[in-house]
């Protein structure tokens, strides 16, 4: 018998776009009760997602967002109106039943609400309150605002990107967003253990910029013990371990093929694959030699993979025993691919208004709690009468005459 590993945990989720609507997608699919609380005023638009694409097709809307389904699967929502009083009372009745409370806001915007920790505190003496934000709730850069390009550039991430002599090309649009989702998710985590062990809630203020700033310890650490500063490299390896280390093109149209040779054993299985007998001349015989050439060894390689099929390629350097791989598109690894099938990794869900869609699943397997994303994400106040009227007792009577006050 399988069990959802997180079926007692509340979550009155605050928080939204990518960095904290993917913290609590994941919670939601071990079994959580994640209760989405959103804007009516605005539409739900405190929530960029629900206003922009990707769509499925030429139908738009506030519903229609295929990013939001992806990021709010399994979640509940619910309309909640903070400006006014009988709003405000409507989210503390939520706090007052939730175990964790979190958000993605500015520093600063949850204490303007009336909604800080120590509000939380009155209302529920062990509430977890997990916040996400640029540069954290202290220091001297509480009050920067930011986004995903700037947080990479600010931590550092941007700069180590891109090849020699160009400028650095970032790490995609939202690189960071998803990773603080990650350190989000284990935040939460940890504070609901130490909650159970003590009976102690607590504010984890998590910051994405040096979370950004976490993920390059080799470049970090090669600065303070070394004094070599960080260059570009491409897809060549960070620091001469081997060459050739790179992705080479093939033939068709944007196909690639990736090769990385540990040492001159693997080198001369690459040449013998590739029927390219200079890749053993004396000029590349040792590693040092490798990395002074690596253009002219790149040159050699790319001219002898322009002309192969990128897939066939790839297998025949396996079976050699030469590391590779195709380039694959998002395509290549999402339609038909045996692995991710059986991982189960895009699940479809039905949404009322998008129709069957695929989302992106949670990339590991569980022998007892499996994960399950089965229902799609919520639209705007969708669980008003189920939250607000069955979870925390109020009549429909109430609830049509908030809504007509534009109170839910």
């Amino acid at each position: 018998m399988t069990t959802s590993a997180l079926t007692q945990l509340r979550v009155c989720d605050l928080s939204g776009q990518l960095a904290g609507a993917g913290a609590t997608k994941i919670l939601a699919a071990f079994g959580a009760q994640v209760i989405r609380v959103e804007d009516p005023a605005t539409q739900g638009l405190w929530d960029a997602m629900r206003g922009v694409g990707p769509y499925v097709d030429e139908r738009r809307g506030i519903n229609m967002g295929a990013g939001f389904n992806n990021h709010n699967v399994g979640k509940y929502g619910v309309t909640v109106n903070l400006r006014t009083d009988q709003g405000r009372e409507l989210l503390r009745e939520l706090i007052a039943v939730s175990d964790v409370v979190c958000e993605n806001f500015a520093a600063g915007v949850m204490d303007k609400r009336g909604f800080g920790f120590d509000e939380l505190r009155r209302i529920k003496p062990d509430i977890i309150y997990v916040s996400n934000c640029g540069f954290g709730h202290s220091g001297p850069y509480r009050d920067f605002k930011t986004w995903g390009p700037i947080v990479q550039a600010v931590s550092g991430l941007t700069f180590t990107t891109g090849l020699p002599e160009t400028e650095p090309a970032g790490w995609g649009y939202s690189y960071m967003d998803h990773g603080s989702a990650f350190y989000m998710t284990i935040a939460i985590l940890a504070a609901v253990h130490h909650r159970n062990r003590t009976g102690q809630g607590q504010h984890v203020d998590l910051a994405t910029v040096p979370a950004g700033i976490a993920m390059l310890p080799t470049e970090v650490l090669n600065w303070t013990a070394n004094r070599h500063p960080t260059e570009a490299g491409g897809n060549r390896a960070d620091f001469g371990e081997c060459a050739p280390h790179g992705i080479y093109p093939c033939r068709g149209e944007d196909r690639w093929v990736a090769i990385a040779c540990r040492d001159e054993r693997e080198l001369a299985l690459l040449a013998k694959v590739l029927d390219e007998p200079a890749l053993t001349d004396e000029r590349f015989g040792i590693l040092e030699q490798r990395l002074a050439a690596a253009d002219e060894l790149d040159q050699l390689i790319g001219t002898a993979t322009a002309s192969r099929d990128a897939a066939a390629l790839a297998d025949d350097l396996v079976l050699a025993g030469v590391p590779a791989s195709v380039v694959k598109s998002p395509q290549e690894r999402i339609d038909g691919d045996p692995d991710l099938d059986l991982l189960g990794l895009f699940p479809a869900v039905d949404h009322p208004d998008i129709g069957k869609v695929r989302v992106e699943g949670i990339p590991m397997r569980f022998s007892r709690t499996p994960w399950r994303i089965d229902s799609a994400a919520p639209q705007l106040g969708q669980h008003n009468h189920e939250i607000l009227g069955g979870l925390l007792g109020h009549s429909d009577a109430e609830l049509d005459d908030w809504r007509q006050r534009g109170v839910i």
